[in-house]
């Protein structure tokens, strides 16, 4: 199965730019599923700490309709998260696009920082506590959203879940790069899956803190490739039996 990351410039003029990019990359390496970013066909809501109704409103049509799009793309599976107006509460919540098949909706994100440049629970609500996996055929997805990335208990469920892909869509900022990808290197350990993670990106000083690094790690740690700003979308090739034989190996067979 081939897999596509990236670390994408979500700038309001370079949005267009950055998807047409990716659909050429896509294309190129035909790959089968791709990650995009956390909420990453609009500008990043949460760099003020000064929620505006009216924003999010913008935030929600733009992406609904980039995921109109995503046929564009050329692959068979996108998974990413967008911003959702649900009984009048803001979510952020993670989503599965399949060819040819309705969009399916299965995590808001649970875990939200309130800090400088990513003061999400200023902006949105938590959703339910429910970390249940998607399907793409006989793949088995979970998700963890960013910060939820840390609460390794959400890896381990997965590994109990038989996850074959651990997703982390992120908005992460510029200087703690490689301490994310330790923790996407531990997620992949603890969950016996392939952890992916996108990243939004903007140059320093140009727009919000966000300090792209995607990855692709295996379930025994190691990188296999990462998104930069020299190579903003990877493709890798990835076995998704050895993802599942990894959960009857140390450390996923240990009992709590």
């Amino acid at each position: 199965m081939r897999v596509t990351v990236c670390q994408f410039d979500n700038r309001a003029e370079r949005i267009e730019d950055s998807f047409s990019s990716l659909a050429n990359h896509v294309q190129k390496h035909s790959s089968e599923f791709v990650l995009v970013p956390e909420m990453s066909f609009s500008s990043w809501l949460a760099a003020s700490n000064v929620p505006s109704a009216e924003a999010w409103l913008n935030a929600v049509e733009a992406h609904q309709e980039m995921i109109e799009r995503l046929a564009e793309l050329g692959a068979k599976a996108v998974l990413g998260t967008r911003p959702v107006l649900d009984a009048g509460r803001r979510r952020n919540r993670a989503y599965l696009w399949l060819e040819s098949q309705d969009l399916t909706e299965f995590h808001d994100k649970w875990n939200l920082p309130d800090e400088e440049d990513y003061w999400e629970a200023t902006w949105y609500d938590r959703g339910e506590k429910n970390f249940s996996t998607a399907r793409y055929d006989d793949v088995r997805i979970g998700v963890t959203i960013c910060t939820e990335m840390w609460f390794f208990e959400h890896a381990r469920s997965y590994a109990k879940q038989r996850s074959h892909l651990l997703c982390v869509p992120r908005a992460t900022p510029h200087g703690s790069t490689e301490k994310w990808l330790a923790g996407g290197r531990a997620a992949a350990v603890v969950s016996g899956a392939y952890c992916l993670s996108s990243n939004l990106y903007n140059p320093k000083g140009e727009g919000d803190n966000l300090g792209g690094l995607g990855w692709v790690i295996d379930p025994e740690g190691n990188v296999l490739a990462t998104a930069t700003p020299e190579d903003p979308f990877v493709t890798v090739e990835i076995d998704i039996d050895f993802a599942e034989k990894s959960k009857k190996t140390y450390p996923r067979y240990v009992a709590d």
